[in-house]
């Protein structure tokens, strides 16, 4: 089987979209503050325009968070086509020595289906306390099932990483072992990571990282109903139930998370669907123009995001080729070259450097649980050291400018992050660190008085409080 490495690439307007409403729709995203990662854009199966925000870069990988649900989803539809399983499998006959010895009524009637569609009669996510113990399996099938499966969708990525189970029950795999020879060679997807749980089965619900383009040939594959390079690798069958409307979610109509849920996939508005992932991880399919937006992002607003797609990339999906136009193509190409996120630049230097580099400062207890921090300062650089609960890292931050590194501060494995120092004022150095193979972007404004630090940190996205968070310390 040949593998298609790259999508082919065309000129917008050859794809019938014209090249200025693309450079609207990045201006646009840009006015309403939305921080984009990557942007694809794919039309007849060919991508029409790219673009990476400096540091982002085409080769890194990114968190997907949630999307990594709708490759899930796809694993179970293969094992389904293979006849290894049945969508209408109880959960507990998997399972035996972790089915707790009373079984409700509830958690009996539990399939694979109700997993998939987030109808598994929970009351609520079971993501956090199935992972009180290292044996989430047991914990989840433990929890109460307060509704009958299938009558109450909840989001629960703990519903998926019980699809993984499975999985891995099933073929002795785990999920990207198993998806490596049916999905990730034929599209040429390298490199593709998983979180795993402490027992070793990958999480399904969260956890995958793959690269922009690898986001957009999934959904490729998708809109071309499973075929790919003249073979189908899912089921066409798979292809239309996962991505139709298995359970209502809400009766509101003005949004994208209330249009209902497939297997593992969102319904959007105009007749598209989606995979997605927090913080604007999205990989979104409108079959009706022929259509695949791949993109990844560190925002809290998604909904502004796909707003933002509608209202000024919808209108402009033509049916017919347009005319070439050459002024729009090249300020279009300007601005997809001109993407970047800049590090703060004020103060190059600061008179204060010469007394406080290699000070050690002790912190007050603190929710980041940073207990000590120090600063070195050289000609190019500004280098942090910082104790913490899980020990000592040193983190290197460029003056005015970006400097790469690979750390594991505030993440659970190293992750390449690029850091930067400015002085604010004679007194208060930024620190800016960004995970540029993540949505998060931490920022430490560090304030020195005599023989004291004030730290106020904070973070672009969260998924808990992201008000600053003021941390004192003092010469140790």
């Amino acid at each position: 089987m040949s593998a298609i490495r790259s999508l082919p690439r065309s000129q917008p307007e050859r794809q019938g979209i014209a090249s200025s409403s693309i450079t609207r729709l990045l201006q646009e995203l840009q006015d309403r503050s939305l921080e984009l990662h990557s942007f694809m854009l794919v039309r007849h199966g060919h991508v029409v325009s790219e673009g990476w925000w400096t540091p982002y870069l085409p080769e890194r990988p990114h968190m997907l968070f949630s999307l990594t649900k709708s490759f899930t989803s796809t694993a179970i539809g293969l094992l389904v086509g293979e006849g290894r399983v049945s969508l209408d499998d109880q959960v507990i006959s998997f399972f035996p020595e972790d089915t707790p010895p009373e079984v409700t009524p509830n958690l009996a009637a539990m399939t694979i289906r109700h997993l998939l569609m987030m109808g598994t009669g929970h009351a609520e996510d079971t993501s956090g306390k199935m992972q009180s113990t290292d044996n989430w399996v047991n914990n989840f099938l433990q929890l109460p099932v307060e509704h009958e499966p299938g009558t109450h969708f909840v989001y629960n990525s703990g519903a998926t990483y019980m699809l993984s189970a499975i999985l891995q029950k099933v073929t002795n795999q785990s999920l990207l072992e198993y998806l490596q020879p049916r999905l990730l060679e034929p599209l040429d997807i390298q490199g593709a990571t998983s979180e795993s749980c402490p027992r070793g089965i990958h999480i399904g619900g969260w956890g995958m990282k793959i690269k922009t383009e690898d986001i957009a040939k999934f959904g490729q594959l998708y809109l071309q109903k499973g075929q790919w390079d003249g073979d189908q690798l899912i089921p066409e069958s798979w292809v239309e139930e996962a991505t139709t409307k298995q359970i209502s979610n809400d009766s509101s109509t003005n949004n994208d998370w209330s249009q209902g849920y497939g297997y593992q996939f969102w319904r959007c508005r105009h007749g598209a669907y989606r995979g997605d992932g927090a913080f604007g991880q999205f990989c979104v399919v409108l079959p009706e123009q022929d259509v695949v937006i791949a993109i990844t992002s560190g925002v809290n607003n998604m909904q502004n995001v796909l707003d933002t797609i509608w209202e000024h990339l919808l209108p402009a999906l033509k049916s017919e080729e347009l005319p070439e136009d050459k002024e729009s193509s090249e300020l279009l190409t300007q601005v997809l070259h001109g993407l970047r996120l800049e590090p703060p630049r004020v103060l190059l230097s600061s008179t204060l450097e010469t007394s406080i580099s290699g000070i050690e400062f002790e912190l007050e207890e603190n929710e980041e649980q940073i207990k000590t921090l120090s600063i070195d300062f050289t000609e190019d650089s500004a280098n942090v050291s910082i104790e913490n609960n899980t020990g000592k890292h040193t983190v290197y931050f460029g003056r005015n400018e970006w400097y790469e590194g690979t750390y594991t501060l505030h993440m659970r494995q190293k992750n390449v992050a690029v850091g930067s120092a400015t002085w604010q004022d004679t007194n208060t150095l930024l620190l800016t660190l960004r995970y540029v193979e993540a949505p998060f972007c931490v920022t430490l404004k560090c304030s020195f008085y005599e023989g004291s630090i004030q730290l106020q940190f904070l973070q672009n996205v969260s998924f808990g409080n992201e008000e600053p968070k003021l941390i004192l310390g003092k010469v140790r």
